[in-house]
C-alpha cells in the first residue's frame, strides 16, 4: 500500500460516538444485547458452555458459511467467507486484486474503504457522482463513459450509505452488462440489503455475474455491529487469494463469534421484524421533521438503509454545528464533510424511536442557537 488517505468519518466517530448520550448519525439499526439475542434463536447456556476455543478455518465455520450462503446466496457455502465485518472483506478484496495503475470506478459519496484502499494501492480512481440536483439517481449514462477497457473494478453499495438512494432490477442487470462488456469485477456492498423501503431487496450480484464479489454484514440491519462479523460471496478461485492475505493479519473468527452469528443468521426474519417497523416509523417521523424545516434543510427521502443526507443549503460546512451539537447537546450527527459534502449532514434514523425524536428536538434547538435558523 502506498498511502491509506485519513478515514475521515472514523475520525468523527471516534471523537463523539462514545461521548454523546443520543445518536442520530449512524448507519445501523439499534443493537440488541447477547440476553435478546439468546432469547430470540433460543441459544442456551448448556450450548454456549459447548464452545471450544481451537483454531477456526480460514473462510469461516462450515456452520456459519452454510447459514450465510442459504439466506443471501444460493446455498453453496464454497462461495463464502467469513470476516471481520465487511470491512476485512474490503480490504482483502481491494489489496488481492488491484494493482498500481488500475481504473476502478467508484460511487461518490461512499463510504471510505471503499475508495480509499484502492486508491492506496495507486489505482486510478474515476467517480461515479450522485448529486442532490439529480435526487440522488444513478446517472447510468455517466458511468457508461466512465467504464472502458481500462476498468479493473467497478465500486458500488444499494442502498446506498450516506444517501439512502438505491437502483432498480433493470438498473442492476444494466450495470452487470456495462462490468461485463469489459470483465471488470464488479464489487457489491450489500451492507443494507435488507433494509429497504417500498421495494423488494434486490438479488445478490453474484447470482448474476460470475466476476462479482458481494459483501455483507451484521452490523447495518441486524443490530449486532460489535459482534463483528460480515462475509463475502465470490468464487473460491478469489477466496484462496483473499485468505492468502488474511494468513498475515487475522487467520480466523472467534468460534464463539461464528456460532452467535450463525443463530442470529439463522434467526434473521425475527431480528429484522423487531427492527423494521421501528425504523419505518422514524422514517416518517423523519418525514414530518423535514417538512416542518423545509426553509433550512432539503433532502431526498431513502429509498434503503437507514440515513438520509439532509442538504442544508444555508450552511457552508456542517462541521461546526455538528460539533456543537456534539458538545452542548449531546446528540451525534455526522457532517457532510466526511463524505466531502461539507454542506449536507448524514442523520440516522434507525435508533430507538423515543432517543430520535429527542435528537431532531435537540438538533432543531442547535440550528435556531447556531445559525439563527428557527422554524
Amino acid at each position: 500500500m502506498l498511502h491509506i488517505a485519513p478515514a475521515l468519518l472514523e475520525d468523527w466517530l471516534r471523537e463523539y460516538y462514545f461521548t454523546t448520550s443520543i445518536d442520530i448519525g449512524s448507519s445501523g439499526v439499534e443493537n440488541i444485547s447477547l440476553g435478546d439475542l439468546r432469547a430470540i434463536t433460543g441459544l442456551d447456556q448448556e450450548t454456549l458452555d459447548l464452545v471450544t476455543f481451537n483454531d477456526s478455518p480460514s473462510c469461516g465455520a462450515d456452520g456459519l458459511r452454510k447459514a450465510i450462503a442459504e439466506r443471501w446466496g444460493n446455498g453453496n457455502l464454497e462461495r463464502v467467507m467469513a470476516t471481520h465485518g465487511s470491512s476485512e472483506a474490503i480490504f482483502l478484496i481491494m489489496n488481492a486484486l488491484l494493482q498500481e495503475g488500475d481504473e476502478v470506478v467508484i460511487l461518490d459519496p461512499c463510504y471510505h474503504s471503499l475508495s480509499r484502499l484502492a486508491e492506496s494501492t495507486g489505482c486510478r480512481i474515476r467517480s461515479w457522482k450522485l448529486s442532490f440536483e439529480k435526487r440522488y439517481q444513478a446517472d447510468f449514462d455517466e458511468l457508461r463513459e466512465l467504464v472502458n477497457p481500462r476498468t479493473r473494478m467497478i465500486v458500488v453499495n444499494f442502498p446506498h450509505n450516506p444517501t439512502g438512494t438505491s437502483i432498480t432490477a433493470e438498473e442492476q442487470a444494466e450495470l452487470i452488462r456495462l462490468a461485463g462488456s469489459v470483465g471488470a469485477y464488479l464489487v457489491w456492498d450489500a451492507a443494507f440489503a435488507d433494509l429497504t423501503h417500498g421495494a423488494a431487496p434486490l438479488p445478490d450480484a453474484t447470482l448474476l455475474y460470475d466476476r462479482a464479489i458481494s459483501l455483507g454484514t451484521l452490523s447495518k440491519a441486524y443490530g449486532l455491529a460489535g459482534l463483528r462479523v460480515g462475509w463475502c460471496f465470490a468464487s473460491p478461485d478469489l477466496l484462496a487469494r483473499f485468505y492468502h492475505l488474511r494468513d498475515y493479519t487475522t487467520l480466523y473468527l472467534s468460534p464463539l463469534v461464528e456460532l452467535l452469528a450463525q443463530r442470529a443468521i439463522e434467526n434473521g426474519d425475527a431480528i429484522l421484524n423487531m427492527r423494521l417497523p421501528q425504523v419505518r416509523a422514524n422514517l416518517r417521523i423523519l418525514g414530518e421533521w423535514m417538512a416542518q424545516h423545509e426553509n433550512i434543510a432539503e433532502w431526498v427521502p431513502p429509498r434503503g438503509g437507514v440515513t438520509a443526507f439532509v442538504r442544508l443549503p444555508h450552511i457552508a460546512d456542517t462541521d461546526e454545528l455538528c460539533h456543537s451539537l456534539a458538545k452542548d447537546f449531546g446528540v451525534l450527527l455526522v457532517p457532510g464533510s466526511c463524505f466531502y459534502q461539507p454542506q449536507h449532514v448524514r442523520l440516522g434514523f434507525g435508533g430507538p424511536t423515543s432517543e430520535f425524536k429527542e435528537g431532531l428536538s435537540r438538533l432543531s434547538e442547535a440550528l435556531c442557537r447556531t445559525h439563527a435558523t428557527c422554524v
